[in-house]
């Protein structure tokens, strides 16, 4: 058992210092509404870090990842709210990655979530994944966890320009696979899965970011 969909956007971002207050009313009252209004997305959720790394992290799950090209969706790209092109320019350092949720197990969403970045080694893909796919169903399972994601992005699908892009400077970063591990006891979320993603076949840049959620819309 896992997320309903197998599409996801994730996204990592810092807001300009002063507007936080201003970013929170916007994506409660008004972002994660709109977006859940178009078909095929399913959920979304938006978390503090605790600790360093970026500010917020912002978790839509979706029917399957066409639900990224819908004319309805692009529609809501190009063409913001007042509100969002108010809000849209503080968003600082913005990863935002369209991904194919390629394995997933467990249920709900935890009180905390760790995000683990990283790329596979030059050949090792399938085995990583393999290896990820199993991790996915034994951490789900585990005593202070409840639920555990892999997924992988779309480079080209992520990186293609809008106007939500533009209000927030141009050109952004974008993830390539990424474990979530997601629970009830902090501690054991945010323990350091370093060591088995590299001995799987994940390359040497892994980048571990801890989180609190604040806001799950449905």
């Amino acid at each position: 058992m896992g997320w309903a969909g197998s599409g996801a956007l994730i996204a990592w971002h810092d807001v300009e210092d002063g507007r936080k207050a201003e970013y929170l009313d916007w994506h409660s009252h008004e972002h994660l509404r709109e977006r859940l209004a178009i078909p095929g997305f399913h959920q979304g959720r938006r978390y503090s870090v605790v600790g360093s790394g970026p500010q917020f992290l912002v978790l839509y799950t979706v029917r399957d990842p066409d639900v990224f090209t819908s004319q309805t969706y692009l529609e809501h790209l190009n063409h913001p709210t007042d509100w969002t092109q108010q809000v849209m320019p503080a968003l600082r350092n913005m990863n935002r990655s369209l991904c194919r949720v390629a394995a997933s197990s467990g249920s709900g969403a935890g009180r905390c979530l760790q995000t683990i970045r990283f790329s596979p080694q030059p050949g090792r893909d399938a085995h990583l994944r393999g290896v990820l796919t199993s991790e996915a169903q034994s951490l789900a399972h585990q005593q202070g966890l409840c639920a555990a994601s892999l997924l992988i992005a779309d480079q080209d699908r992520s990186r293609e320009p809008t106007r939500e892009t533009a209000l927030r400077g141009g050109q952004e970063a974008v993830a390539d696979w990424v474990l979530l591990v997601e629970g009830y006891d902090e501690a054991v979320v945010a323990q350091d899965r370093s060591e088995l993603l590299r001995q799987s076949g994940a390359g040497p840049d892994i980048t571990r970011d801890l989180y609190r959620i604040d806001h799950i819309c449905f």
